[in-house]
């Protein structure tokens, strides 16, 4: 194989990689999204007694917060 076909081949995987990142990233985004609007669905279904009922939820959200984060591709570039 020629550089050139070489260097090709690293940019197509390096772009995949980045795309694959970026995808997972998002899916995580969007499993803390549906967590929310259940957590909020249980909110309005308890009423008064949401704090008791939909505790678990709620740390459930606020750990996907803190750790499902959307990164760009510039992480992968380091």
């Amino acid at each position: 194989m020629a550089i050139d076909e070489v260097r090709a081949e690293e940019l197509k995987a390096r772009v995949k990689e980045r795309e694959d990142l970026i995808r997972e990233s998002w899916v995580r985004a969007m499993e803390a999204k549906i967590v929310r609007e259940n957590m909020q669905k249980c909110y309005r279904i308890e009423g008064v007694n949401h704090g008791e009922k939909c505790k678990h939820l709620a740390e459930k959200y606020t750990q996907m917060l803190q750790e499902n984060k959307v990164k760009g591709y510039k992480h992968i570039d380091v």
